[in-house]
């Protein structure tokens, strides 16, 4: 089944990449990155060769097993079927519907309002005013349901998917200035995480295509 080892087309800042970076280190998975720079040379995600890997023109992409996966949460939810341990998914169905509820809800309903290709239509002047907004409204609703579902992580003590999403949404607020005073519970979970070794090495600051003045 295995054909080689897998290939991640990666940014180090996309936060879609970044769950895919954690979920490939949680499973210990060993892989080979190819950058895609989303702003040099008019944005490399535009170039022929990379349209024919995902026609939607974004990262991450994986290939891996004789194909090739575009859509993070579609990339996650491959590696839990195929290499289930340790477990991205909650076997409760209960509490894998909560995980799955949790990581659509920043996947669909935050992330792709302040993505770059969104900032861009909205222009320069305009851009912090609208990041900060789209994400508090998520937020909102984000941390009064981790209330009721967040143990040590977003579902309970076990390390989900719907943690591979917070940690880059948190990373994404931060830099767009957002106030956490309101997130309580976001804030601790993300902290939390941030103190284990997967989240760590794929860190946006620790890639391979990482600026020098960005590296930590």
């Amino acid at each position: 089944m295995q054909a080689g080892k897998p290939i991640l087309y990666s940014y180090f800042r996309s936060s879609c990449s970044w769950r895919v970076r954690i979920a490939l280190a949680l499973k210990s998975i060993d892989y080979e990155m190819i950058p895609i720079n989303l702003i040099k040379d008019g944005g490399q995600q535009f170039s022929e060769e990379f349209q024919a890997l995902n026609p939607m023109k974004q990262v991450p992409a994986l290939k891996i097993d004789g194909i090739t996966i575009c859509q993070s949460l579609a990339i996650i939810e491959y590696l839990e079927e195929t290499r289930p341990t340790p477990r991205l998914l909650p076997q409760d169905p209960k509490k894998r519907a909560l995980v799955r509820m949790i990581s659509d809800l920043i996947a669909s309903g935050i992330q792709p309002l302040q993505n770059l290709s969104v900032l861009n239509q909205v222009g320069q002047e305009n851009q912090l005013t609208w990041a900060q907004k789209v994400i508090t409204s998520g937020f909102n609703a984000l941390e009064q349901i981790l209330r009721s579902t967040a143990g040590k992580y977003c579902v309970g003590d076990e390390v989900s998917m719907a943690d591979l999403c917070l940690v880059p949404q948190v990373a994404n607020a931060e830099r767009f200035k957002v106030d956490f005073t309101p997130y309580p519970t976001i804030s601790h979970i993300n902290k939390t995480l941030l103190a284990l070794e997967a989240f760590q090495v794929s860190h946006p600051c620790r890639q391979p295509d990482t600026p020098p003045e960005l590296r930590a």
